[in-house]
């Protein structure tokens, strides 16, 4: 039996070896130095497979793309107009869709029984796009949010719910900017030299987002107009992973100014669609969308405009085999149904999977990435 004394040694070896772990923990500054040194946690790179969501105002004229709001009335697009003028009133504003989002048929458990068997391990949602809408009750987009106006309801905090109970991470899309926001505009014209929309917008949603969903990931974008010192993003990692609720699996990608795609952050988006050509050396995600034209739904797709089965599992295995991961995007209606289109390739990934999942999820590149033959081949 051991003594009083050994045991006080143990116990005193113990606690020192608790505190200097704790007084150890590494503490990252506001610098891309010290930010890009943190390793990306684990369960992303095992993960390999997830599923984007494009869901928004946008969803509601369906016609083009989420950026209808833009190419109408930022660029005065041709077939923007014409489609507003036949199908709509004179003097119809975009605002005016928000209450035509209403969601009705919009159920967080069937969505995520999709997500699941479609073989997904994480799922990304826009919580806010370029709109400027906001798909929770964001405190500073006052009558422009999924709360005040439209589905009435909390979508970000519905879905987040149904998707932990089936153990599939959660991934936040938010937009730095917004199109037409006055304050944005304001700060634009003066050169990026004000920052009166980063401080009473972007910012407070950030850590509104975290602090009140603990997401997994952090998908950034609508940031390539303004550089990082803006968007004060090297201020807001460094409290995201030194003090914020998730700061031990928050994983994010590199969207965070003018310039830091493929350079900076967590892991690397590059720009849409993205296929290096050779086995990078950072961890790099595809990002991709069963409809070619869109990431939001649209009204008049066809069949054509769509990537089939095959090509989707091909890509999911070059990305794969590359080390990247592969986030497979479908817009959802305005009314919260997933389109069975959408559907059907989603549980055709889902039934590769449970028969090849093995080679797939946690699987590491292998020295050879591919064999040139008639038949593809990627190991």
């Amino acid at each position: 039996m051991p003594s009083l004394a050994s045991l006080s040694l143990l116990l005193l070896c113990v606690w020192s070896s608790v505190a200097t772990s704790w007084g150890t923990r590494v503490r990252y500054t506001p610098d891309w130095d010290s930010l890009d040194s943190r390793p990306l946690p684990a369960w992303f790179d095992e993960a390999k497979f997830g599923i984007f969501v494009h869901w928004g105002v946008f969803s509601v004229p369906g016609f083009g793309s989420e950026w209808f709001w833009w190419r109408w009335k930022g660029q005065h697009d041709v077939a923007c107009l014409l489609f507003m003028m036949k199908n709509y009133p004179l003097g119809f504003s975009y605002p005016e869709f928000a209450p035509l989002f209403r969601a009705e048929f919009f159920d967080p458990e069937s969505w995520t029984e999709l997500f699941e068997a479609a073989g997904a391990k994480y799922v990304v949602l826009t919580t806010k796009h370029h709109e400027g809408f906001t798909n929770w009750g964001s405190p500073v987009s006052w009558n422009w949010n999924s709360v005040d106006t439209g589905p009435h309801r909390d979508l970000v905090g519905d879905l987040g719910a149904a998707l932990r109970k089936r153990n599939l991470r959660y991934g936040l899309y938010h937009s730095l900017f917004e199109w037409f926001h006055p304050l944005y505009l304001s700060d634009k014209a003066a050169g990026f030299k004000t920052q009166d929309f980063v401080r009473s917008k972007t910012l407070p949603e950030l850590y509104d987002l975290v602090q009140r969903y603990n997401p997994d990931l952090i998908w950034s974008d609508g940031e390539w107009e303004a550089p990082d010192s803006y968007w004060n993003s090297t201020d807001f990692l460094a409290w995201l992973y030194n003090h914020s609720p998730v700061k031990d699996k928050v994983v994010v990608n590199d969207r965070w100014g003018a310039g830091c795609a493929c350079k900076h952050g967590g892991y690397y988006n590059c720009e849409d669609k993205f296929t290096p050509g050779k086995l990078p050396g950072h961890k790099w995600e595809k990002c991709t969308s069963v409809d070619t034209y869109s990431w939001g739904y649209r009204r008049d797709m066809r069949l054509s405009e769509l990537l089939d089965l095959p090509t989707i599992l091909q890509d999911l295995v070059q990305t794969v085999s590359l080390g990247g991961n592969y986030l497979l995007n479908v817009g959802p209606t305005a009314e919260g149904t997933i389109p069975v289109v959408f559907e059907e390739r989603l549980r055709g990934v889902g039934a590769w999977l449970r028969v090849n999942g093995d080679a797939i999820y946690s699987s590491r590149p292998w020295h050879v990435q591919s064999e040139n033959s008639t038949v593809p081949i990627w190991y």
